[in-house]
């Protein structure tokens, strides 16, 4: 039995965990204004929002019920269009209208659920990055950005922490809302009576709900409880994150951001701010595609992940030694990721990550790439390099790493290190690009990493005759 709040009406049901929030919402509750568009998260025209109870509340965030499992539905409050409907247009409503950001309506709803979920988050970003995830086909974004702007005018009215209240107030939302924790707090204590003895442990299913969509409908499914951690702490001066987190969360985070500031400038470069909501960083690994771009950036943290197995037995296993093959991985049929460890930057560390895709934003990388490094005195006293879409796995250059260290900042290093590099790699030519054009976008996203990091080291021009004199003939590797 699956129980949840949908717009103001409980649920219990005993539908299949593993179909779709969106197929129940539509065809079980016959709620039509979330609509069916790519059914793979992409579009945005299936939006909800998804309210947790925590200990100050309900958290709402947005998500595509496409890509939710029913069973993640569990003592959450599911809000669709028809939840935020009044005898009036909300202010957000009346943004869309005013500014003429709507067409043919299809999309319309999801951005309505988006930018109502901007409103009751605490976030710092621009309403204009929460609708990341939704696709206008007929209006042009000019208007529906403006409309976004006055949803930010809006949001600055709002006392921090009470936004939800706030809006009831003025007529953001209807007055139910006010009354959810209470209705969850009662779910969540029949909820946790529960045995959960599903044998297919889910996430936030953003890549099995597209690559074994059947196979989830016709499984009884684990949802991710309490037992998958999903803080972030320092424990002996490492950084300690639960493999159950969010991608959001984990970049919103407090010590995340103290750490590694860098992190905010390519955030929005991973997915879209749905996907984003739901999809975890374990997850990520688990997927063990080439370009995950969340592999990338945590092997060049060199990260290490402790599993455990069904009988609460950990191993510790570094992220660079976890993946064998393509799509194979060192997890044994009975474990699961808990938690991903890295170092925090030591003083004077450096991160970047850089992706070339066809679109700047919501597309997979042709060849994604991350690196820290550490220089002191001039030379390289620590450094770690990965990239993606160059071999089977997502890749971590150990040999390039030890022909850099306790070398010297300087571009003849660079020009040096190349050649290691090239021998690392083992591309393809596929979709994405030939085997040739990835060779060379690994070699410009190397040396593009050093520019940016040190400016006051490599001038743009000496960089620029690097990538261009040094020709590569991958026939060799």
């Amino acid at each position: 039995m699956i129980e949840f709040i949908l717009n103001d009406q409980k649920i219990r049901t005993e539908k299949a965990d593993g179909i779709s929030l969106l197929y129940f919402i539509r065809k079980e509750s016959h709620l039509l204004g979330t609509k069916i568009g790519c059914r793979e998260g992409d579009c945005g025209a299936c939006t909800v929002l998804e309210g947790s109870l925590n200990s100050e509340g309900v958290k709402y965030k947005s998500i595509v019920s496409c890509l939710t499992p029913l069973i993640n539905a569990q003592g959450k409050h599911i809000v669709t269009i028809e939840g935020l409907n009044m005898d009036e247009l909300s202010p957000v409503q009346k943004a869309m209208t005013d500014n003429a950001a709507t067409q043919c309506g299809f999309c319309t709803p999801g951005f309505v659920v988006s930018l109502t979920g901007h409103l009751l988050s605490n976030h710092e970003r621009e309403a204009v990055e929460s609708i990341s995830g939704n696709i206008c086909r007929c209006t042009g974004y000019k208007s529906i950005e403006k409309a976004a702007h006055h949803v930010d005018d809006l949001k600055k009215t709002l006392e921090p922490k009470h936004e939800l209240e706030n809006l009831v107030k003025i007529k953001g939302l209807p007055e139910y809302f006010l009354f959810i924790p209470e209705r969850l707090s009662k779910i969540k204590k029949s909820v946790d009576k529960k045995q959960d003895v599903g044998e297919m442990l889910i996430g936030g299913g953003t890549d099995l709900m597209v690559q074994e969509s059947e196979k989830i409908r016709q499984s009884k499914l684990r949802a991710l409880k309490k037992s998958i951690p999903h803080t972030v702490e320092i424990e002996n001066e490492k950084i300690k994150v639960g493999a159950g987190i969010n991608i959001n969360a984990f970049f919103d985070n407090q010590i995340i951001n103290s750490n590694f500031p860098q992190f905010k400038e390519f955030f929005p470069l991973i997915a879209s701010e749905q996907i984003r909501n739901m999809g975890t960083l374990a997850g990520n690994i688990v997927n063990a595609s080439p370009i995950g771009d969340l592999s990338i950036l945590l092997l060049a943290l060199d990260a290490n992940l402790i599993l455990e197995n069904g009988n609460g037995k950990t191993r510790q296993l570094k992220l660079s030694e976890f993946f064998i093959d393509y799509k194979k991985t060192e997890l044994a049929a009975n474990e699961i990721i808990k938690f991903i460890v890295f170092d925090t930057l030591e003083e004077g560390g450096k991160f970047d990550f850089a992706k070339v895709s066809k679109r700047t934003y919501l597309d997979i990388a042709s060849v994604n790439s991350a690196i820290s490094i550490v220089v002191k005195n001039g030379l390289i006293e620590h450094f770690n390099f990965s990239a993606g879409g160059i071999a089977p796995i997502p890749k971590y250059f150990s040999k390039t790493k030890k022909h850099l260290i306790g070398k010297k900042l300087e571009l003849s290093v660079l020009e040096s290190a190349m050649d290691k590099l090239q021998h690392e790699i083992f591309p393809i030519s596929d979709i994405r690009g030939s085997e040739e054009y990835k060779r060379l976008l690994v070699r410009q996203l190397f040396l593009r990493h050093f520019l940016t990091l040190f400016p006051e080291v490599f001038k743009v021009e000496d960089i620029h005759n690097l990538m261009t004199t040094n020709t590569l003939h991958y026939e060799k590797y």
